[in-house]
């Protein structure tokens, strides 16, 4: 019993250091205004409990990232149509962007934070490449379309945190209209194929 409870009281203290990030992020206006102290103190734990179980403050922006991201990740693993393995990629590469697209929408400070920070380019990210191969295995699928690589890219290109930000933050630019942009944007690109007379070399 007494190695359990231990382990008992660091999931509770994680889950609440989640829950408190969360709130703190939601609330913020710039993801920097969050620090490791803001939550500590809201989580009711001390600061050595916070770098223990997540290392650093980007270790807990990834934890509350893949916390949040959970129900899409299952979606796309094994959920039905638009979203799941069986949809077949011409529509499936447009779904995977517009839940991209709608989760950084619902988490826009915490995107910005885990997109933002540290000194490394957020291409190099782990999220970022784990969508970036799915989208590219995707595209894969659908006759016709060359260079899928660089067309993962582009298409994520338009989800990135900072334009998202910029839209529906100075732009004023709504929810509805920006899904709207973002699918007919990719309708285009994926129907679009090879460009005749273009090559690599050209």
């Amino acid at each position: 019993m007494s190695e359990r409870k231990p382990r008992k009281d660091a999931a509770r203290n994680r889950e609440a250091v989640l829950a408190a990030a969360d709130t703190l992020f939601a609330r913020c206006e710039s993801p920097d205004d969050v620090t490791m102290a803001d939550i500590a103190a809201a989580a009711g734990v001390g600061k050595g409990t916070l770098f223990r179980a997540f290392g650093d403050r980007s270790g807990l922006l990834r934890a509350l990232y893949e916390a949040r991201l959970e129900p899409i990740t299952e979606a796309v693993e094994a959920g039905p149509p638009p979203l799941g393995p069986g949809t077949p990629p011409q529509e499936r590469a447009p779904a995977l962007l517009d839940a991209v697209l709608c989760f950084k929408l619902d988490n826009r400070r915490l995107a910005l934070a885990l997109e933002e920070g540290g000194s490394s380019s957020p291409y190099q990210a782990e999220h970022y490449e784990r969508w970036r191969r799915l989208l590219q295995a995707v595209l894969e699928q659908i006759p016709g379309l060359t260079d899928s690589d660089f067309t993962a890219h582009a298409l994520l290109a338009a989800t990135r945190a900072d334009l998202v930000e910029h839209l529906a933050g100075q732009e004023r630019v709504s929810r509805a209209r920006m899904r709207a942009q973002l699918a007919n944007f990719a309708t285009r690109v994926l129907a679009s194929g090879p460009q005749q007379g273009l090559t690599a070399e050209s």
